[in-house]
């Protein structure tokens, strides 16, 4: 593949306080890239800087090998959908879609064809002579859309387009917007702020936080391999076991002073990640290995007690006191008796699931 977007050296401030700091970063053609972080931590300010409403103090933004740094917006070739998906109330849905080629000079009946084809795309071909108004919010977004790519942009931006849906349609349409790009094959950037819907539709996620780039790349990996504690606080549900590294240069927990075989330290002390998923909770005096044969297997073993059990239906959240420090496990289903507050347990995981990072907020 080749690059559509180059965003190079991107700085932005604001005053005293920098939204974007020093911003690297390459969208590759027909890529779905999600920029995902908490709110102020400069995305949408990156994607407004993309599509040239804000413009940069240093860098340059690069698309299809033209340097558009300069550019007004209506001259990049890109278009954008907006939270509020800004349609006309006094047009109908297919005058809206109409309204962007009819604007680049295309004849009323070429205008109309289009805005007919872009309609078909996201499934409201039936839907033309309606006004916005007369729409449901899932219809009005695909309106959005719709308008967006009728104009076939190189690039489509997406502002957080399904914050005002409701939870089934928004998952509803994660999956149609993905198809939607799939079929396409333009380059599409997104702006979420919610990691599940980032996990779900994007090929890479861009991971921000005051105004810098933190970690790239796929959602799967990103969960696995997080570059630092903001990444692995911000992606899922995270333990912190601090670690230093021992006698032999294996980690060793702090925690009930337990030493992970085979498990080298990168440094002489840090912090490792245990996603809740790798902490298998067994009962003392249940059914489960003793904790000698259990490391034999080569299994790690934590003993503490049952503080809080959360169901959430499909699964449950099981707090830990381990020393003081508490530490979530997830199990499937409902809580069984080994799960109730107050009972000893000990958690076992496996050191290959222990991953190590810089400890830095």
């Amino acid at each position: 593949m080749s690059a559509i977007v180059t965003i190079d050296g991107v700085r932005k401030r604001f005053g005293e306080h920098p939204v974007l700091d020093v911003i690297q970063l390459t969208v590759e053609q027909g890529e779905f890239i999600a920029l995902l972080g908490p709110s102020g931590c400069g995305k949408t300010t990156l994607l407004r800087t993309i599509a040239g409403f804000v413009e940069p103090d240093a860098g340059r933004i690069v698309i299809d090998g033209q340097d558009v740094s300069g550019w007004p917006p209506h001259r990049r070739p890109l278009n954008t959908v907006f939270q509020n998906y800004a349609l006309f109330p006094h047009m109908s849905v297919q005058e809206n879609v109409a309204y962007g080629p009819r604007r680049q000079g295309i004849a009323r009946a070429e205008a109309e064809e289009r805005s007919k084809d872009a309609l078909e795309l996201v499934g409201l071909a039936s839907l033309g002579s309606r006004y916005p108004a007369e729409l449901s919010g899932g219809q009005q977004q695909r309106v959005a859309l719709a308008r967006a790519v009728v104009n076939r942009p190189k690039l489509l931006l997406l502002d957080e387009p399904l914050s005002a849906l409701d939870m089934k349609l928004r998952k509803r349409m994660q999956l149609e917007l993905k198809h939607l790009q799939e079929k396409l094959g333009i380059a599409f950037l997104f702006v979420t702020h919610d990691q599940e819907e980032a996990m779900s539709m994007a090929d890479r996620i861009v991971v921000m936080n005051a105004g810098r780039v933190e970690q790239v790349g796929t959602g799967t990996g990103i969960y696995r391999a997080p570059a630092n504690r903001f990444v692995a606080e911000f992606i899922g549900e995270a333990n912190f076991i601090d670690f230093v590294a021992g006698s032999s240069g294996f980690v060793h927990l702090a925690t009930q002073q337990l030493e992970i075989p085979h498990l080298r330290a990168r440094a002489d002390r840090g912090v490792a990640v245990l996603r809740p998923e790798h902490l298998l909770l067994v009962a003392e005096g249940g059914a489960g290995e003793p904790p000698a044969a259990a490391a034999a297997a080569g299994r790690c073993v934590l003993g503490g007690t049952v503080k809080d059990v959360v169901s959430v239906g499909s699964h449950t959240f099981i707090h830990v006191d381990v020393e003081g420090r508490i530490l979530v496990a997830r199990a499937s289903g409902l809580p069984d008796e080994s799960m109730q507050p107050g009972r000893p347990a000990r958690l076992e995981f496996l050191a290959a699931n222990l991953h190590q990072l810089e400890d830095r907020e």
